[in-house]
């Protein structure tokens, strides 16, 4: 409960050498809550091992599982994953709260401008639209949001997760399970005899699955779907690297947007300062010397961390006849792609996040933190 109603996303459960740790993840950072006698430990892991119907005399292998709750008069999901480790099981529980659950554009944290490009994307009849971005970047989020968005009485949508995360009424949800040969490309197969409108396919992790989800925006679907990448036009090489067809991708892809989640500062403790010279420099924004931003301090409010919730900072890469010809002809062309898209208005991650801090939303150190360092 305490966990829940912290907006934790993860409870960890951790054996040490004397004792068992438990922390709690708060906006992407882990925070010590409590340790337990190691004498404990065994008890406490095969009651949650129970709850998810796992097999508590199999210790040797990492298993998964999930369960239910009712916290707070409300459902909270659970899943459960196990790790042996040296000194015995550790115990991960991601907590999926639908009442915490964002599932609207509006929400997204998106300027008015990406806002209302990812809007365009999102109604288009057909095509590929990817949201990119390490893992924990909020990718599934932004896909939900979309789909929220789009619904409506006359499409059939159709999904396929691994897991489901959140149920999304009127919408078709298929939970991946390879143990019975429902795969993403297996899935997506059958999904097309299904008569859909708009597919959501959680990620693409392989050549087939990309090749399929291609075909299907290519014969009159809008598709969905998540890639691991850097930034929006190293999706391309990414996909070419798999093995995809430039003329393929070069007339399927409609658009790519990539994110990262900052942590937003605290409104009731953040302070104002003017960016000296030599940080600017430091941070390679020197146009920006001068200028007025926020800085974290920290109160109750926000437990002294000068931090609460968290934002997302986004980059949307519209595929334009220029970008799409350069794509046609050379997929490492990710400079000059990026190039023509700035020339067209793209606000880079780097621009959000610096914008972002300027409004007091979040800090420089948490844009230099998750987008500056890794140009």
């Amino acid at each position: 409960r305490l966990a829940v109603q912290g907006k934790c996303s993860d409870i960890h459960v951790e054996p040490q050498e004397n004792e068992t740790r438990v922390r709690f993840r708060v906006d992407g950072d882990l925070f010590a809550v409590l340790a337990i006698p190691k004498s404990s430990t065994p008890a406490l892991v095969s009651r949650l091992k129970i709850m998810a119907g796992m097999d508590i005399a199999e210790k040797r292998i990492p298993q998964d599982g999930r369960f239910k709750m009712v916290i707070d008069n409300r459902p909270v999901d659970f899943r459960v994953s196990t790790l042996p480790t040296v000194f015995g099981e550790k115990v991960v529980l991601r907590i999926l709260d639908q009442f915490n659950a964002i599932t609207n554009i509006d929400k997204l944290g998106l300027n008015d401008g990406n806002r209302d490009l990812l809007l365009s994307l999102a109604y288009r009849p057909h095509g590929l639209l990817l949201v990119v971005g390490p893992t924990g970047s909020g990718k599934t989020t932004t896909l939900y949001s979309i789909l929220n968005e789009i619904n409506s009485i006359n499409k059939n949508i159709v999904t396929l997760e691994d897991p489901i995360e959140y149920l999304l009424p009127g919408i078709n949800q298929v939970q991946i399970n390879p143990k019975t040969g429902l795969t993403f490309a297996s899935g997506l197969r059958s999904i097309l005899r299904q008569d859909p409108d708009i597919i959501m396919v959680g990620e693409i992790r392989d050549i087939e699955t990309a090749r399929l989800a291609v075909q299907a925006s290519l014969t009159g679907h809008l598709v969905l779907s998540t890639l691991h990448t850097n930034g929006a036009a190293a999706t391309i090489a990414r996909l070419v690297d798999m093995g995809l067809e430039k003329f393929l991708l070069s007339s399927a892809l409609i658009g790519v947007v990539s994110q990262r989640l900052v942590r937003r500062l605290c409104l009731n403790c953040r302070q104002a300062y003017v960016l000296d010279e030599a940080t600017a420099y430091r941070l390679g924004i020197p146009e920006e010397t001068g200028q007025e931003f926020y800085k974290s301090t920290g109160c109750n409010t926000c437990r002294q961390l000068g931090y609460q919730g968290r934002i997302a900072l986004h980059e949307i890469l519209y595929i334009d006849p220029k970008v799409r010809n350069l794509i046609a002809v050379n997929e490492q062309a990710e400079d000059a792609i990026t190039k023509i898209a700035l020339d067209t208005g793209m606000i880079t991650l780097k621009m959000d996040g610096v914008n972002k801090a300027k409004q007091g939303l979040t800090s420089l150190e948490e844009v230099m933190k998750t987008v500056l360092l890794g140009e």
